[in-house]
């Protein structure tokens, strides 16, 4: 067993190695150049769009605010809690500074893989639309066999990082602050799920554009709430990001200390983890919207990482910071934030991270069932669908009742290989991505 975890462990090193992330980054600066600075002068008209009515008799399955939400409900999870933590823990409080420079760059990434996913999308007999990287490999770069390893990656990752480490995340929760069973958290969980996903897509976009906006507004405004309490310490804590985002940061505490490239690391790693830009998840849900113009909901895409780093893990990020005793104490993962936000409001700030543990697992669970199911259609056709939803609801009872560790470890590493193929897609179709821009403007 030892060996397992060691080889899977240097895998996993491998995929999220200095070369990934630099390929990541790499091809968001590419694309945000290629675009004409498409994330930065667009993103008003890229938040009105979200809340408009949209294109008439459009073709698709969900509203393209369903699948921002929906997008949104896989990607605001138990990254921007537990993840964020993390990058702090190991990055120094410089790692915030370049989750917001990841997440600056992976909006053109996630615009990109918008617009190839509903450029490329395609129907199956049944009249249902799919699309997503396996289509737009296959399709626009003619290359079927590296869209067969995305989805193969695809289908693992739903399994594992999708289903049964957030099952976990929530059973764990529970049993330490309700006394729940794991089981029962399990069976709650797998019941409240298959409900959702016996509707299909179109139950999963209605399900997640009312819980969505509803988590975040909530786990957002109670973060506000004790930031303004602190309004005092926040310009000390801006400066604290940026000064050690260049200048290594000495060790202090239960804090090793940090270099610069650790906090480059780190802060880049936690933060394409966080809003998955250049993997290749959210554009198998935006690729269904309802939308005639691939560049429309490419715009309303971008704003998904936007939301989830920018203004989700700035919140847990900015709160840990406010308290030198808090971040320097040593610990790590949700049990830093869980400090951070108790010691911040005593008695109510530990049910506010569990509260949000709690929603932003479900919500993942949804998400990543849509991406499975597509995975899993590329790869044996459409007739596995209904098998496929009965084992993603087995699986998040086992889930909740067992050690994930290395189910963790291994779907990490698979989450990571997913970017492969995918980059490679968006790189090699890269001038499709800028003229349907320069079209849809001009």
């Amino acid at each position: 067993m030892d060996t397992i975890y060691k080889v899977v462990e240097a895998s996993g090193n491998l995929v999220w190695g200095p070369f990934m992330l630099c390929l990541l980054i790499g091809t968001g600066i590419y694309l945000t150049i290629g675009t004409g600075f498409i994330s930065l002068r667009k993103l008003p008209l890229a938040i009105k769009m979200t809340l408009s009515k949209g294109d008439a008799q459009p073709e698709g399955h969900i509203s393209p605010f369903q699948a921002l939400m929906t997008a949104l409900s896989s990607t605001v999870g138990i990254g921007n809690i537990a993840g964020v933590a993390t990058a702090i823990y190991s990055g120094g409080p410089g790692a915030l500074f370049w989750m917001w420079i990841s997440a600056l760059f992976g909006m053109a990434t996630t615009y990109g893989e918008a617009v190839l996913a509903v450029k490329y999308r395609t129907t199956y007999p049944d009249g249902t639309i799919v699309g997503g990287p396996m289509w737009y490999i296959s399709r626009g770069l003619k290359l079927p066999w590296l869209g067969w390893i995305f989805a193969f990656f695809g289908s693992i990752a739903a399994f594992g990082i999708g289903n049964m480490v957030q099952a976990n995340s929530v059973a764990v929760v529970l049993k330490e602050v309700c006394l729940v069973p794991p089981f029962a958290t399990g069976l709650l969980l797998a019941t409240m799920t298959g409900l959702v996903l016996i509707g299909g897509i179109t139950r999963i976009g209605k399900v997640t554009a009312k819980l969505v906006p509803f988590m975040v507004i909530l786990y957002v405004g109670a973060s506000m709430l004790i930031i303004l309490q602190n309004i005092d310490k926040v310009p000390r804590v801006i400066e604290l990001i940026i000064s050690h985002a260049f200048t290594p940061i000495a060790a202090m505490g239960g804090f090793s200390g940090a270099l610069v490239s650790q906090a480059i690391r780190y802060g880049v790693a936690r933060g394409v983890f966080s809003n998955e830009a250049g993997l290749g998840s959210t554009p198998i849900v935006h690729a269904v919207a309802k939308t005639k113009s691939p560049v429309r909901q490419g715009l309303i895409a971008m704003n998904g990482t936007f939301i989830d780093t920018i203004i989700v893990c700035s919140m847990t990020g900015i709160i840990i910071l406010l308290n030198k005793n808090v971040w320097t104490s040593g610990e790590t993962s949700s049990v830093l934030s869980t400090l951070a936000y108790e010691t911040c409001l005593p008695g109510v700030g530990s049910y506010i991270v569990t509260l949000g543990v709690i929603l932003f697992a479900y919500s993942t669970l949804i998400g990543w069932s849509y991406y499975g199911e597509t995975c899993i259609e590329y790869i044996f056709g459409i007739k596995v669908k209904n098998y496929y939803r009965w084992i993603y609801c087995f699986l998040v009872i086992i889930g909740a009742s067992i050690k994930v560790d290395l189910v963790w470890n291994i779907c990490d590493t698979m989450n990571g290989a997913m970017a492969i193929p995918n980059l490679i897609g968006v790189l090699g179709l890269s001038g499709v991505i800028f003229r349907e821009t320069r079209k849809y403007f001009h």
